[in-house]
């Protein structure tokens, strides 16, 4: 099977067991999206040596791709007969159970902090930026064609769990986070 097929040489693509759509249309975006946020995470665990973290990434990547494969059918009767997984609240719970063992080693915020510290932190901070677009991305769609609130809830979440990890990096390299006076100084 080859990699190429030219069919999106038109700019069109075709939706998971639907129809044939532009690759601007607000569903195309929606699993893109997704889709960069999975990859910025491959990059957070490239650069994190701490093997929880990677494994909270793995988890998190296997979720983001059932998201991206929900998002792009649109029709729930081909989800269920392709066995497209819908976003649970189960999911998001494990994201808060991750969040809340990580704050047990921080010290409570009092200010913004900048994005920054180590390579690996920073990373994270990216991916809760890219996970923010992606939201957003998906909340476009969810205005147009109703979607599972799981799905929101769940990259809401993400990009609290992305920020706990950046913070979480930086601890655990001696590397205060830096906080935001509001001055600009």
């Amino acid at each position: 099977m080859k990699i190429y097929t030219r069919r999106g040489d038109t700019g069109e693509t075709d939706l998971l067991g639907g129809p044939r759509v532009a690759k601007d249309h607000l569903r195309v975006a929606a699993y893109g999206a997704v889709d960069e946020l999975n990859a910025t995470l491959g990059v957070c665990a490239a650069a994190s040596s701490h093997k929880d973290l990677r494994g909270v990434v793995a988890s998190v990547q296997r979720r983001l791709f059932d998201l991206g494969a929900y998002l792009a059918s649109p029709d729930a009767g081909r989800r269920e007969k392709g066995r497209v997984p819908e976003p649970r609240d189960a999911d998001v719970a494990e994201l808060e159970a991750a969040i809340d063992t990580f704050e047990k080693e921080l010290a409570p915020l009092e200010r913004f902090i900048l994005p920054g510290g180590t390579p690996a932190a920073a990373s994270f901070h990216v991916a809760r930026t890219v996970c923010r677009r992606a939201e957003r991305e998906v909340v476009a769609l969810h205005h147009e064609e109703p979607l599972s609130g799981a799905a929101l809830r769940l990259l809401n979440r993400l990009s609290d769990l992305l920020f706990v990890m950046a913070r979480v990096e930086n601890r655990r390299a001696g590397v205060a986070d830096v906080e935001w006076s509001g001055r600009g100084d």
